[in-house]
This record gives C-alpha cells, structure tokens and sequence, in this order.
C-alpha cells in the first residue's frame, strides 16, 4: 500500500496544474486556431463556412501593415541580438578584471527589475526634444544635436530596440557570466602558458564551450521578441503612423481597436508559428548540446 501510494502521492500533488495548463494553455491555443477559421467579430462564432475558412488568413497577408509588422519583428530581432553580444563583452571584461564585479552586476541587472512599460516611458522622455537628451545637448552648446528619434518613421524602430537592449544587457550578462564561471580555471591557465592571445582565447576556445549559454540566451529572446507589445506601446503606440507595429501590437489592435476576433486570431496564430518555427530549433540544439556534454563527461 505505501508503495501505490508513495506512486499516486506526487502525481495528484501535479494534477492540479496539469489540469489548469490542459485548460488554459492548451485549449486556449485550440480555441484560438479554430477562431481564426471563423468569421468571428466582435463576438465569438463557431460555425465554420467551408468556402471561406482561409478568408482571415488571406486578409492577414493582404494587408500592408501586417508586412511591416513582420519586417519590424525581424529588425527587433536583429538588434536586439546586440544585447547577447554586448552581455558577453561585459561578462568577459568583469570576469578578467575581477574588481567590482558585484557592483557592476547589480546596477547593470537593475534595469531588468523595471517593467518594460516603465522601461517605454522611461526612453520616450529621453527621446523628447524638450525634456530629454536633445535639450541637455542643446543646453550645453550643441546647437544641431538632434535625438529625436520617435517622430521619424525611419528610426523610430530604432529606439525600441535601444530601449530594449538597456532593458535586457544586465541579465545577458548574468548569463555570460556564469557561463565563463562555469569554465574550467585550469583552461586559462594553459592558455597563458600557451601563450595563446586573449581575442584567440576566447574566438577558439571560451565562446565555442559557451554554446550552451549562447543558446539558451536565443531561446529567451527570441520569445520575448516575438510577443514584444508593452514597450511598443510605452514608446511609441506604434506609431509614427504604423511604422513601429510588431505583429503581437498587430493582433492586439485586430481584437480592441477593430473587434475582430477571427482576424486577431489569424494573426496569433502565425505568431504561434514563428516562435514554433524559431524555438524548435533552439531548443533541439540545446538539448543535442546537452547530450554532448553528458557524453564527454561519461
């Protein structure tokens, strides 16, 4: 008897939450794909019309804004990507020079514990001619300093992306730096009687051990990439005009602002897609790196 139960204690303990994840993950993802075959409006409807159950995927791809909001996510992702890179330089520069490093991590790590909306407003103030760095250029003799960014359709997406990278560097970095913590000492001391060059070091050496950290720094994010919305909205409200709509701000608006409940979905669900289509593969490769450490230690 106490080995049945000792078998049943742990998976009733689980039942709950694999319940509430079967009816609120699962199905809310069901729910959504089936409502994106519909003609739902403003109001749910679950009668699919067989001549017409892709006419919410095809006005998806027919309209222009949603192409910019997928050529935006792309540029988000791209320069975000700057946040992993800039993280490790950080991470390499404090694990070398050892002083401060606790200092460093700690304001470096303190932007992460600001919400992305605060994060937004924060950055639209800086960004404003007349409060922000643009004013304290101009009040310090730079008479044609310009950083306005935000009222320019084509750099507006640029200052998300800053703002992002500010907002992300910090845990970039706590992950880097554990990372190189994990690396064997006695590797940089053969390096050094090697007399192997710091860039040749880490090129060939650190960053192929760190692949494991490398990935899963992609994995988180590109998640968070995907579903970016509350910064766009902080900063911009995606604007000017559309320029800045991400396809999260994209589907969101489909929903509020038209009341269209089968469009909005369409959209989600490409989104479902993209992050299948990006997590997938990083995931795979994580767990296939995983694998090889395993084996090599075996």
């Amino acid at each position: 008897m106490m080995l049945r139960w000792s078998w049943a204690a742990p998976r009733l303990a689980l039942a709950p939450a694999v319940v509430v994840t079967l009816i609120g993950f699962v199905g809310s993802i069901a729910w959504t794909i089936y409502q994106s075959f519909t003609q739902s409006r403003r109001f749910p409807e679950y009668k699919i019309d067989s001549a017409r159950w892709l006419s919410q995927y095809e006005r998806l791809f027919a309209n222009e804004t949603w192409w910019t909001a997928l050529q935006n996510l792309l540029i988000l992702a791209i320069g975000s990507a700057l946040a992993i890179v800039f993280g490790f330089i950080l991470a390499a520069l404090i694990e070398r020079e050892k002083f401060g490093e606790g200092l460093f991590r700690t304001v470096l790590l303190y932007p992460l514990a600001v919400s992305l909306i605060v994060t937004g407003l924060v950055w639209r103030w800086m960004f404003n001619p007349s409060l922000g760095i643009e004013a304290f250029l101009r009040g310090h003799g730079f008479e044609n300093a310009s950083f306005n960014w935000l009222a320019a359709p084509q750099t507006a997406m640029y200052g998300i992306i800053l703002a992002s990278i500010w907002h992300g560097l910090g845990f970039y970095m706590a992950l880097m730096l554990a990372g190189l913590k994990s690396i064997n000492t006695e590797i940089w001391s053969a390096a050094r009687l090697d007399g192997v060059g710091v860039g040749r070091l880490y090129i060939e050496i650190i960053i192929p051990m760190m692949r494991f950290t490398f990935l899963t720094c992609a994995i988180l994010l590109s998640l968070g990439v995907v579903k970016a919305y509350d910064i766009v909205v902080a900063m911009t409200n995606g604007g000017p005009g559309t320029s800045t709509w991400t396809p999260a701000y994209f589907a969101i608006n489909a929903y509020s602002t038209r009341s269209n409940i089968g469009f909005a979905s369409a959209a989600a669900v490409i989104m479902l897609l993209i992050t299948l289509a990006i997590f997938l593969p990083l995931v795979a490769a994580t767990a296939w790196q995983a694998r090889r450490r395993e084996a090599a230690r075996g």
